[in-house]
């Protein structure tokens, strides 16, 4: 067995797990990422990409990224839609805040760079990772695509693989809290020029719709949909259908259409473990907590884990302060929480439930116009979105 020493062993090779070992390199310590996929599986599976103010101060402070401000597109608001009307809640106005529209594929390309560039130990395309010994020497093994086996040793071993985390089991005795949603998004690609500049959240008597960007001649739309629907049963015209009716209005306003590139169900629901650490094991991202897609939390959950994380780390390791550890589960969770309910919020705000009566279709209409006819509630929405903190903070 081929045997390595490292500080920190890093489990999973997203955003997330990249991210942290950039910062852990400009605080000189040093770290070894692993993956099971491939780095082209990850450059290649597109995902949404709606980073908040301080995620894009995060990537561009710490050297990891200046394209998102090239090619990312600074939004300023975006537009509610409902009773056929559409309604901008402005950011700049209310909170001073912006967000980016920046893929999330993006943020893995620039961060896989910016470590490459400094020489960072990243190991792709392994398999059978399992994790031991974390209370006291924690080390990692896994079998490389030519089926040899290596050893990693290290100090601390962080979980950021994802959902489907294998670190996630190894925190015995952790509580976990979960809401699962009746409904899912029918997600597709589709070749078409932007309908609208910023973002469309869109709620109808038929169920919510989302119009977003990808390029300027490629488009990210979903609607909502019954988690068992089968993607391939329907048809351009189908889904244009679907579309078309639930942006509709008496302003006339219509999408423009295109072929359909890709299509597919993204059932959602809200997950958080507490403790996120156990003795020398922590967990940041979706291996934590996860978030249904509709307020735009989960990349940005991960990057303020792991800027939370990074800290914690470089007190823990280059002070050899381990009780420091102790601190990183409230630190981050507190702003998971916050995240939960904001995105919570906004799911039930915006979806139609099973079993809605005209009461429920009422009550929900009165909320949304509660939001775009007051400034404060405007407010909250805005710094919810754009992230806390937000007023005053550029990147």
């Amino acid at each position: 067995m081929i045997t390595t020493r490292t500080r920190v062993a890093i489990v999973g090779g997203g955003p997330a797990g990249l991210m942290l070992s950039h910062l852990l390199h400009i605080a000189g310590i040093d770290s070894v990422v692993l993956d099971t996929r491939t780095h082209q599986e990850i450059a290649t599976t597109h995902r949404a990409g709606i980073l908040e103010q301080e995620s894009v101060r995060l990537l561009t402070d710490s050297g990891a990224s200046d394209r998102v401000l090239v090619d990312g597109h600074e939004h300023e608001g975006i537009d509610l839609r409902f009773a056929g009307a559409s309604h901008r809640i402005d950011f700049r106005r209310h909170v001073d805040a912006s967000c980016w529209l920046y893929p999330q594929t993006d943020v893995f390309l620039d961060l896989h760079a910016s470590r490459t560039r400094d020489d960072g130990d990243l190991r792709y395309g392994i398999g059978d990772t399992e994790v031991y010994d974390i209370d006291d020497a924690p080390y990692v093994t896994y079998t490389e695509a030519d089926g040899s086996p290596h050893r990693i040793d290290a100090d601390i071993v962080v979980g950021a693989d994802g959902s489907r985390s294998i670190c996630r089991s190894s925190i015995r005795d952790a509580s976990q809290y979960f809401r699962e949603y009746p409904f899912a998004w029918f997600g597709v690609l589709v070749a078409a020029r932007a309908s609208a500049p910023e973002l469309i959240y869109a709620r109808h008597a038929d169920g919510f719709a989302l119009i977003s960007q990808r390029t300027s001649d490629v488009q990210r739309m979903y609607f909502q949909c019954e988690a068992s629907e089968d993607p391939s049963t329907w048809s351009d015209d189908r889904i244009w259908e679907q579309l078309q009716t639930r942006l509709s209005g008496d302003d006339g306003f219509e999408l423009e259409e295109g072929p359909v590139l890709d299509k597919t169900v993204l059932p959602f629901r809200s997950f958080v473990q507490t403790p996120l650490r156990r003795g020398r094991l922590v967990l940041a991202g979706d291996a934590g907590h996860t978030v249904p897609p509709t307020g735009a939390k989960g990349l940005n959950l991960a990057l303020a884990d792991v800027r939370v994380l990074a800290e914690v780390l470089e007190r823990a390791l280059g002070k050899r302060d381990l009780g420091a550890l102790a601190e990183y589960s409230d630190r981050a969770l507190a702003r998971v929480w916050k995240a939960q309910h904001f995105s919570y919020w906004m799911t039930t705000m915006l979806h139609r439930h099973p079993g809605t009566s005209d009461f429920d279709e009422r009550r929900q209409l009165a909320e949304l116009a509660s939001i775009v006819d007051s400034d404060n509630g405007s407010a909250y929405l805005a710094e919810g979105y754009t992230g806390w903190p937000t007023a005053g903070r550029r990147p």
